[in-house]
């Protein structure tokens, strides 16, 4: 039996072919030479969602589909005359939707591959396709051999602890040495994470560290919480959900001021172009969260799943702790995160568009050290009152306003300018400060 070797793309499509023909997974393990199990946890990790529904029926995965004798759960079709549960529509805009999941997805073989009521099956579908396994398996190796392998807390408990101490004046070989039971990583890590920018000690800070010449261009090693953030929240995916529910979008994004100080987190509604940007001391994913609760506190729970049910991001290392953006802290359900894909900024567009307004006041390059809350809401304030042709000539505010409710843009530090006050350059964060987020 094969021990301790990864499965290859030839042995993945072998094992996509025996699923099909219904080949027990015992079979397959015997004939690949691998054990039940390894087979087992290939297609449990590796299979991928898919939205087919048998020919000519509705897509209605629905427990209560058979008995359901609702009507006109479309506000838009009162006229309409057939039972809801013969719509595509049902499963998205009824409140006692409860999905039926097939059992063959629990237990061997775990997908749908080979299924004999596949024409029939209106349910969630799973296949095991051996060309996307392989390419998450290549991904998953690759980002597991990146970045730290350190979770958020750890860095931060680690960092109050060593960068005072090597801001001292002690080298990492003595605080290790002196303090062997506060450290789970050896000291190169920790000399790597000086070196990266993961901890507020610099290598300026140790005098011998900083006689060594740097490679050129070295890239700093990014702090990915979640290695595996990216499963299940790829941008196909946040498109086939719009797609299906039609629900509202946020984005957000991170414009950065001087490197290593203060940075914005910038979050635009899809729909009107309304921004709103809180300031950060550090660029962590941390930071983001801590705004996240902030505001889910700020508005209450049920409104802020209705303004934020979805947040598209970018893969940068601030937004790759997806679970505690998702979820309260009862472990409720709050909003979904998706993530572009790499170097396409152009699937988000609106914030795009929006950081070039910002931009306007505050210039790329220039630090935002000496910026407070009460600056950036400030700014937001005059952006988003400007008035826009593809608005139809009103403001992102006025549309705002118009979905939510005047007072909420003014609970979030957003008050709107009259139009022959606004200013769009650097002079106007001389001109006065905004209010601060409501607590």
């Amino acid at each position: 039996m094969t021990k301790n070797k990864h499965l290859t793309d030839e042995e993945r499509l072998q094992i996509e072919n025996w699923l099909k023909g219904r080949h027990s997974l015992k079979q397959i393990a015997s004939w690949l030479g691998r054990s039940t199990s390894t087979i087992s946890r290939e297609i449990r990790k590796h299979t991928t969602d898919s939205d087919k529904s048998a020919p000519y029926r509705p897509p209605n995965r629905c427990t209560l589909r058979r008995e359901c004798k609702t009507l006109h759960l479309c506000a838009g079709k009162p006229d309409c005359t057939k039972r809801c549960s013969s719509c595509k529509l049902c499963n998205a805009l009824c409140d006692d939707f409860v999905e039926d999941v097939c059992s063959r997805l629990y237990d061997p073989p775990y997908c749908c591959n080979g299924c004999l009521d596949e024409r029939r099956c209106t349910l969630r579908r799973r296949y095991y396709i051996h060309k996307k396994a392989h390419e998450a398996y290549r991904e998953m190796l690759v980002e597991s051999r990146s970045g730290a392998n350190i979770t958020e807390g750890e860095l931060r408990a680690l960092d109050d602890f060593v960068s005072p101490l090597i801001r001292n004046g002690q080298s990492v070989h003595h605080i290790v040495a002196n303090n062997p039971d506060q450290f789970n990583v050896c000291e190169k890590t920790i000399y790597r994470y000086v070196d990266s920018g993961l901890l507020a000690a610099r290598n300026i800070d140790m005098p011998r560290v900083v006689r060594r010449v740097r490679p050129h261009k070295a890239k700093p090693a990014e702090h990915k919480v979640d290695k595996s953030c990216r499963i299940g929240r790829t941008y196909p995916e946040f498109l086939r959900l719009v797609e299906q529910t039609g629900v509202s979008v946020v984005e957000m994004d991170t414009v950065l001021g001087r490197k290593g100080g203060k940075a914005l987190l910038t979050l635009v509604f899809e729909h009107c172009g309304f921004m709103l940007a809180f300031i950060r001391d550090r660029n962590t994913s941390q930071s983001v969260i801590d705004w996240v609760d902030r505001l889910y506190e700020a508005l209450g729970g049920d409104r802020f799943k209705a303004m934020f049910p979805v947040l598209l991001g970018d893969n940068g290392s601030e937004f790759s702790n997806p679970t505690a953006l998702e979820f309260d802290g009862q472990g409720g359900r709050r909003t979904s995160v998706f993530y572009c894909d790499p170097y396409s900024s152009y699937q988000k567009p609106k914030i795009e568009w929006a950081h070039s307004q910002l931009r306007r006041v505050l210039p790329k390059g220039s630090s935002f050290d000496h910026l407070e809350q009460s600056d950036i809401n400030l700014v937001m304030s005059h952006i988003n009152s400007y008035s826009r042709g593809g608005l139809g000539d009103r403001s992102p505010l006025d549309l705002f306003s118009f979905t939510y409710g005047s007072g909420i843009a003014q609970s979030l530090g957003i008050d709107r300018i009259p139009p022959n006050d606004i200013v769009l350059t650097p002079s106007l964060l001389k001109k006065g400060k905004g209010g601060d987020l409501v607590d």
